[in-house]
């Protein structure tokens, strides 16, 4: 009956928690340029007004500037209960990418029509601020006696790789929560991702005029060898399959060459920026040393080219931990009562922060609100929106979860 109870409680404050995502959608995070501290001031104060206190964890100014953003202020919402239950995180992120062009609802309006919500981050990751505030809420009402804890972390770095949200809240010891759940869609349950390398490959050659070629080193035809070695991979990355579903194979691709610097004049320098997805399978430190030995031996030998090789990220993958399958029984069972169907629990070939948890033995899944696929939800597109009906769904899953972990 509890629960019931708990699914009565959010159709009864429904409207709040809508307004609630209004609020949130309405102050931009915009990242780059990643100016989020004034969101995270926000959000600390609309908790007051529940009686929840939010602890605010700054990163230095400094620290946030090397790294490309702006200012980052993470919360921590701690909500004790009685001895003896586990610690519960719930973890969504504010930052997000710029709106872009072509909406036809204001981008940061929260306007609802039609039964959606419309504005960036309504889909990714903001829903899960009024998903998680709310379903803890229900929890708290019900006044059933519970055990362990719940915080709620709020954190400002998702689209730079999550190394200054959660990753900074771990790295200072402010949390060590026994599960987690962090922001994703209604209808499956992540458990598991890629793994992300990513490398800027510096071609050095020697400029030189164009009427007289042989007096350079021409950098980009050293760089086009590169790219024939990096895309000639490509077969043989399909040929390896990873057994967790929703994940197929690795890929590998160049998001970006930069060089030269005229028409008229051998190209003295090329950058290039490369992402290798690599499936939860693959250990990392062996396909860097063979992605760098692949990039080298493509130069080899050409005369009057150098090269320099830098990592710019390396996010480690999502993998299934003891605890995890826990936490997706319960998230199953209940969404089957208030969602109707029996939702997958499989991977993703994306990469999110949760992983992050994950590498300190933390088990982490994705669970919130939103639709079946992200092209659905409009998520980094104009007009991004989230059907609020799956926002009153997750936030009945997501109570009754908490509920399952943390009921005497």
């Amino acid at each position: 009956m509890s629960k019931q109870k708990l699914a009565a409680w959010i159709d009864a404050h429904f409207d709040e928690e809508v307004g609630l995502l209004q609020q949130l959608l309405r102050v931009p995070t915009d990242t780059p340029p990643g100016n989020n501290a004034p969101h995270a001031d926000m959000v600390a104060d609309l908790v007051k007004a529940y009686g929840w206190s939010a602890e605010k964890h700054a990163v230095p100014g400094q620290v946030v500037r090397d790294y490309g953003m702006e200012s980052i202020t993470n919360l921590i919402v701690r909500r004790p209960y009685g001895a003896g239950g586990p610690t519960v995180a719930l973890n969504a992120h504010g930052d997000v990418v710029p709106p872009g062009d072509n909406w036809t609802y204001p981008p940061y309006g929260g306007v609802v029509a039609d039964g959606f919500i419309y504005g960036r981050a309504a889909a990714v990751s903001k829903c899960d601020f009024a998903t998680y505030i709310f379903a803890v809420r229900a929890l708290e009402a019900l006044g059933a006696p519970l055990k362990g804890g719940l915080e709620l972390h709020f954190t400002y770095d998702e689209e730079f790789g999550g190394l200054l949200g959660p990753g900074w809240l771990l790295e200072q010891k402010l949390t060590r929560p026994d599960y987690v759940i962090a922001a994703g869609f209604s209808y499956n349950i992540i458990t598991a991702h890629n793994a992300c390398l990513q490398l800027e490959i510096t071609v050095h050659g020697k400029s030189g005029h164009g009427a007289m070629p042989e007096t350079g080193h021409d950098a980009l035809q050293a760089a086009a060898r590169i790219l024939n070695a990096i895309y000639g991979q490509l077969p043989e990355l399909k040929k390896i399959k990873s057994k967790i579903a929703g994940i197929d194979s690795p890929t590998m691709l160049v998001g970006r060459i930069d060089g030269g610097t005229n028409t008229n004049v051998v190209p003295g320098k090329v950058v290039m920026k490369m992402d290798r997805r690599m499936i939860p399978e693959e250990d990392p430190v062996e396909v860097e040393a063979q992605v760098r030995a692949l990039i080298e031996n493509a130069v080899q030998g050409v005369p009057g080219i150098t090269l320099e090789i830098r990592r710019l990220l390396l996010s480690h993958a999502l993998r299934e931990r003891p605890g995890t399958e826990q936490l997706v029984a319960s998230i199953q069972q209940n969404a089957e009562v208030f969602i109707g169907e029996k939702i997958p629990a499989q991977g993703t070939p994306l990469y999110a922060d949760a992983r992050l948890y994950g590498e300190h033995g933390i088990p982490a899944v994705l669970y919130g609100a939103g639709p079946r696929t992200v092209p659905e939800s409009n998520a980094k597109k104009a007009d991004e929106r989230l059907n609020l009906d799956d926002l009153r769904k997750a936030t009945k899953v997501v109570a009754c979860t908490l509920f399952d972990f943390l009921g005497e």
